[in-house]
């Protein structure tokens, strides 16, 4: 399984929108002092709270072959999956205000700890039940532009780093079944993890018993080294040792217009 067959590839594409990332879950109205990241965290880029809001403009990153349409709306996505927890806290803001986006859908989609994608089981190699859903699906941002989604940490499968896809969208409907349909879609990227917690991570089962080889973020095709600004998490662990889970940490700055 990879991102990087010639019909489905997962390179480099250019710039199409104005984008922001800021790392460290601050609010807007820290933005407009400068965002700081958690005294606990382990990686990601830190910011001086004295310091100017800074936007950086950033590529969006490829869609990639393994998105399906229309899934549920849910604070929780991890459907029981095993692996290690992960609390994600997403702030969506404005990326010429740095404004609270709020009443954004953000959604997430991202391999299993074995590297399978829900609908897309067997393409790296393991067996395993297929519902079509699992690690998939995304919240409403509140009034100030958060997205708190619970999942576990992804896995890694052939030519890819350990990664998580987002979008978000503005002006979605939701449906009585739970999904939602309609909108349009201001922001479409990646978030990546520091190797020193995968590294850490990988030691876990059932990620341990993973035996294709991990590419890491130097050796990525996707990931351009460029920190926050390209989507690296925060990382803040959650207990002594791994298998406690991490909370991982980003404001996405967006073109609205």
């Amino acid at each position: 399984m990879t991102d990087t067959s010639s019909s489905n590839s997962e390179s480099r594409i250019p710039v199409a929108r104005r984008t922001v990332l800021v790392a460290g879950g601050a609010t807007a109205a820290a933005l407009a002092v400068g965002g700081a990241a958690s005294a606990g965290a382990l990686d990601g880029t830190r910011q001086d709270t004295a310091a100017a809001a800074v936007c950086t403009l950033t590529r969006e990153m490829t869609e990639g072959p393994y998105y399906l349409d229309g899934q549920y709306v849910r604070a929780d996505i991890s459907e029981g999956k095993p692996g290690v927890p992960l609390k994600l806290t997403l702030t969506v803001v404005d990326d010429d205000t740095c404004a609270p986006l709020r009443g954004a859908l953000v959604e997430l989609w991202h391999a299993d700890a074995l590297g399978e994608y829900s609908g897309f089981v067997g393409n790296n190699g393991h067996s395993e039940p297929d519902n079509g859903t699992f690690l998939r699906g995304g919240v409403l941002t509140n009034s100030a532009g958060v997205a708190t989604i619970t999942s576990v940490y992804p896995g890694w499968y052939r030519g890819r780093c350990i990664h998580i896809h987002v979008k978000v969208h503005t002006g979605v409907t939701l449906t009585s079944d739970g999904h939602f349909t309609g909108g349009r879609e201001i922001h479409t990227g990646q978030l990546f993890f520091s190797e020193s917690v995968t590294t850490r991570v990988a030691t876990v089962s059932p990620y341990s018993t993973n035996r294709v080889t991990r590419t890491t973020l130097a050796q990525d095709s996707i990931y351009d080294g460029g920190g926050a600004a390209s989507g690296l998490l925060t990382l803040s662990a959650l207990g002594s040792s791994p298998s406690a889970g991490y909370a991982g940490t980003l404001t996405l700055g967006v073109e609205t217009g």
